[in-house]
């Protein structure tokens, strides 16, 4: 399914090989792996990058996938520098992997972090894997060099189980600027693998590669080769349930995360940043689409809503989508309450604050007990008008010498006499309106 969801040719039949090395995290000397036959070859995966300086401009780019494999999975290193020790942790040893190998497309760390937001998403959204980076479900090793343009690649290092999209970014600027440090002041670059600390924000070296490696592969002698078919191929008389049709997992392929952002932006009229965040937030385009079903509000009012004042109360709190003590009922029932006029921008931001401190109250119940509905008494709006005209002459005679700010100043007069009850554009007519007369 997920060689598929990136475009790749799947082989109806791949080989297991042993690749043979030795380290304390792998007890066994060999891992089982895809060396000459992997099961999926040949994929690309497409992702956006916003660059500019408010950072509203999207290039799209593609970087080529070499292959898709299934592995063993190593032990754990864990390194503890106060007492010199490394402890080994195998409780993952031998547990099954898939492994994704990128050609060498990608220039700078942002691209490698935004190609691995996307992929995770994608694996999320297939169920292939929850992809938690921080909990060790998605790892990712880089291997960077660096070259003039036109001469043939450098010889690389790698820097192994980053475990963050930021890390990895990081990592990567770091490491293509020692490299080029270390060629322009006359050294030569190591085929190592490193690590990267992220206190000091820099990589380290963890052990020479000494070269090119031979791994002596071998074929797998304990498992058989994995074979697929598509419905053309599939032998008559095959129970379906017994083998691995290619033809039918694409066909239970879910709306991969590409397509999701162009419905949204085709359908709501979204900015293509704004869809990205929806996407890359967990539970968030189900709490937006939910609160899009209640709300007679336009689709980009609610966009505003989800994306600033909502998820800024989620990441001032530190939480996830799935704690937050506000419903997409509760955010749409407010969104009614300002569509209608029945409350302020002002009040609405004020009822949503509460909303979030008093869970279990409904907007309309904090409207009302906090006294926050709008004026809805034009002839009692008009009255007050007159009154703060005829208290502040001199703002009215600025007014008439056409000075922009003079309104503003007796709207927030007019405003301010009601408690912020009055609507700033009702206040704006009549006071034209009384100017004119």
């Amino acid at each position: 399914m997920t060689g598929l969801a990136l475009n790749c040719r799947i082989n109806k039949k791949s080989l297991f090989d042993r690749k043979h090395y030795f380290y304390a995290d792998l007890p066994a000397g060999y891992q089982i792996t895809q060396q000459r036959l992997p099961i999926a070859v040949n994929g690309s995966l497409a992702y956006s990058v916003f660059v500019g300086k408010k950072r509203s401009q999207v290039i799209n780019k593609t970087v080529r996938i070499k292959q898709i494999q299934l592995e063993q999975d190593s032990g754990k290193s864990l390194h503890d520098d106060l007492r010199s020790q490394t402890l080994i942790d195998l409780n993952r040893a031998g547990v099954g992997l898939l492994e994704v190998v990128l050609e060498p497309d990608m220039s700078c760390g942002e691209d490698a972090a935004t190609a691995v937001r996307e992929l995770q998403l994608i694996l999320q959204t297939l169920g292939t894997s929850q992809a938690n980076m921080a909990e060790g479900q998605l790892r990712v090793d880089a291997n960077i060099s660096v070259h003039h343009p036109g001469e043939p690649l450098g010889v690389r290092t790698e820097v192994k189980n980053l475990n963050s999209a930021r890390f990895l970014a990081k990592a990567i600027d770091y490491e293509i600027q020692r490299q080029i440090s270390e060629l322009e002041n006359g050294g030569e670059i190591l085929n190592e693998t490193r690590s990267f600390d992220y206190k000091l924000g820099c990589t380290v070296p963890m052990r020479d590669k000494e070269g090119k490696q031979d791994y002596r592969f071998i074929p797998e002698p304990n498992l058989p080769p994995l074979l697929l078919y598509d419905s053309a191929s599939l032998p008559a008389g095959t129970d379906p349930q017994q083998v691995i049709n290619i033809d039918r997992i694409r066909e239970r392929l879910p709306e991969l995360p590409s397509v999701t952002r162009d419905k949204l932006i085709q359908q709501y009229g979204m900015l293509p940043e704004h869809s990205l965040t929806l996407l890359n937030e967990v539970g968030l385009l189900e709490f937006f689409q939910n609160v899009i079903k209640e709300t007679r509000a336009e689709p980009k009012k609610v966009t505003s809503w989800v994306l600033n004042t909502f998820l800024g109360f989620l990441k001032q709190q530190n939480l996830a989508v799935s704690e937050s003590p506000v419903t997409p009922s509760a955010l749409a029932e407010l969104l009614n309450l300002l569509d209608r006029k029945t409350i302020s921008s002002s009040a609405a931001k004020q009822v949503f604050a509460e909303l979030w401190k008093s869970e279990g109250k409904t907007p309309a119940q904090i409207v009302s007990e906090k006294k926050l509905e709008l004026m809805q008494d034009r002839e009692t709006l008009e009255q007050l008008c007159h009154a703060t005209m005829e208290q502040h002459p001199h703002v009215v005679m600025d007014m008439k010498k056409g000075n922009p700010r003079a309104i503003n100043k007796l709207i927030g007069l007019v405003r301010k006499a009601t408690l912020s009850r009055a609507d700033p554009t009702v206040i704006k007519e009549i006071l034209e309106k009384k100017l004119s007369a």
